[in-house]
């Protein structure tokens, strides 16, 4: 793959979610948490929103179930997870993202993804570090587990330009629905 031609398309990608973060997420959280609400009692990742990123705190408050935080431990390495819940104390991780400052390692039946662009076909365009597709391959090599996009729908691309070590997302969640890939 051409570093070239996924470095436009994740310009383009923040680029429209720029745009759609500055006109609101509407729904977007009460539907990721009525599509999650099946999935109580499962282990939820969820992820704390930087910048532009589509908001999932609400629908992981809402979760009947523990609920965690990814954490970056290494570079070339898959995530781990610590325990989250709202009100706990953070402190800033890799990257700036806030994690747990304590609180028991999980490993998580279903991923709330951040994303910086997505296709139909269920592929995402991540910041390039390759964390997800790390974490999802190991996790999915132990058990089924369920990767949900979050994102607003204007991230959608024609074609997420991918690799081999790409892996699929099973939902897209945005303002205007849930879509199973």
């Amino acid at each position: 793959m051409d570093i070239a031609v996924k470095k436009a398309a994740r310009a383009t990608g923040f680029a429209a979610r720029k745009l759609a973060f500055a006109a609101g997420q509407g729904q977007a959280a009460e539907i990721l948490a009525d599509f999650l609400a099946p999935h109580g009692g499962k282990v939820l990742a969820g992820y704390m929103p930087m910048r532009t990123e589509i908001d999932p705190l609400p629908a992981m408050a809402a979760h009947q179930g523990v609920v965690c935080v990814p954490v970056i431990v290494g570079q070339g390495q898959a995530l781990r997870f610590r325990e989250w819940s709202p009100g706990c104390v953070m402190v800033p991780g890799e990257f700036g993202a806030l994690i747990p400052a304590e609180g028991g390692w999980v490993e998580p039946e279903v991923l709330i993804v951040p994303l910086v662009g997505f296709d139909g076909r269920g592929y995402r365009l991540g910041y390039g570090g390759g964390f997800y597709d790390r974490t999802l391959e190991g996790l999915r090599a132990r058990g089924p587990v369920l990767a949900v996009g979050f994102a607003f729908s204007a991230q959608e691309m024609p074609e997420v330009p991918i690799e081999a070590t790409d892996q699929r997302l099973d939902v897209i969640v945005t303002e205007r629905g849930a879509f199973r890939l």
